[in-house]
């Protein structure tokens, strides 16, 4: 079975949509069929919605099987369906799904997050939160990919990150891409431990990289 497809005829799937252990966001628009292959996929409810009336739901959205959380141009009720406790973060890091990346037991965040939003992070997910790069970088939520079997990551990562994020998730990591070269391999890829989807342009090299990063091989 293919697990390909595009959010809006794009395949930067992760910028449009985010998921967790029950739940898919997808943006309002999204075609039916989409949200029927996320729903097999992934194993999930899909819900259609915007953030603060943008689509790119992905990239300003994180949550797991405890809460999620929005940037300060959202509204909580954006997120009323999912039926778990939405927070805002405050500041000027908007891009939460850019800068939080979490499963339901940790969360590696921007280097720069303050201490009380990451506060915030802890309280509403559930979980230990720790300042991380991957591959120098902070947009470590999509830089890599975490599921509570293991961990995708920027190829470019270097051994001190991929041991502290062994350190900080307790889970298999791997090194891989997205929709053909993709370094920021989040922004092609959603995934939960149920199931994965890639965007349109991934290799069948790269989603066995997927599927055996991830515990589906």
């Amino acid at each position: 079975m293919i697990r390909t497809l595009n959010v809006y005829d794009n395949p930067i799937i992760g910028v449009f949509a985010t998921c967790t252990e029950d739940v898919a966001l997808v943006p309002i628009g999204t075609r039916s069929n989409v949200c029927d292959s996320l729903a097999e996929f992934l194993d999930v409810r899909v819900i259609s919605t915007l953030i603060g009336g943008s689509t790119v739901i992905g990239s300003l959205v994180c949550g797991n099987s405890n809460g999620f959380l929005i940037p300060n141009i959202a509204d909580p009720d954006d997120l009323k369906d999912v039926g778990l406790p939405v927070s805002t973060l405050p500041g000027k890091l908007s891009a939460v799904g850019n800068i939080v990346l979490a499963n339901d037991s940790a969360a590696l965040v921007h280097t720069d997050m303050p201490k009380k939003s990451m506060d915030i992070v802890s309280s509403t997910l559930g979980v230990d939160v720790y300042r991380g790069t991957i591959a120098g970088l902070n947009t470590v939520g999509m830089a890599g990919t975490v599921t509570n079997k293991g961990l995708l990551i920027h190829p470019r990562a270097t051994q001190s990150e991929i041991e502290n994020l062994k350190d900080i998730f307790g889970l298999p990591i791997n090194i891989g891409t997205s929709n053909f070269g993709s370094q920021h391999v989040g922004s092609g890829l959603l995934a939960n431990s149920k199931g994965y989807v890639a965007g349109s342009k991934t290799t069948g090299y790269e989603l066995g990289r997927i599927e055996d990063a991830l515990g589906f091989i």
